[in-house]
């Protein structure tokens, strides 16, 4: 059974493995995700949220429209809005969206770093991190009563829904 530490460890490693951060929403209904989780500096998830940039950046529709990775960079020239330049006047100038769909389950997420391009390594760790989060999550029913609670604490939203 799935305990909080096993997804603490999980989001800790993401943490690790995106310098300045990440957002990770898992199984949207919709546009909303079951539980979402943001390391961002403060500084961008408070522009980005005050501008309603969800609504522009290419990384987002990308995850709704595809499963599979994508660079950042490869996604610049569908940014009307500039999402990813003003992004990278935040510090976040190089980044990777993973998105996944298992039993019609989609979730989606972004990892940024300052100083380079991810590697395909660096990439297929995510992305494996990612589908295990997923897994990990994918009913609450599932999930103990506790580590649901602690899943509700670590997370910036969470669905009414049981899942």
């Amino acid at each position: 059974m799935t305990t909080p530490t096993d997804i603490s460890q999980t989001l800790s490693d993401l943490k690790d493995a995106a310098p300045i951060g990440y957002a990770l929403a898992l199984h949207i209904q919709f546009t909303t995700p079951t539980f979402l989780f943001q390391t961002y500096p403060k500084a961008w998830t408070d522009f980005y949220s005050q501008n309603g940039l969800v609504m522009s950046d290419p990384t987002v529709a990308w995850g709704f429209e595809n499963t599979g990775t994508k660079l950042w960079s490869e996604l610049a020239e569908n940014d009307p809005a500039e999402v990813m330049s003003k992004a990278a006047a935040h510090g976040l100038k190089f980044g990777a969206t993973v998105a996944i769909e298992i039993d019609e389950s989609r979730s989606i997420a972004s990892f940024a770093r300052e100083d380079r391009e991810f590697s395909q390594e660096e990439i297929d760790h995510l992305t494996a991190q990612v589908t295990r989060l997923h897994e990990m999550t994918a009913t609450i029913k599932a999930i103990s009563p506790e580590t649901a609670q602690e899943l509700r604490k670590m997370s910036v939203v969470v669905a009414t829904g049981d899942g």
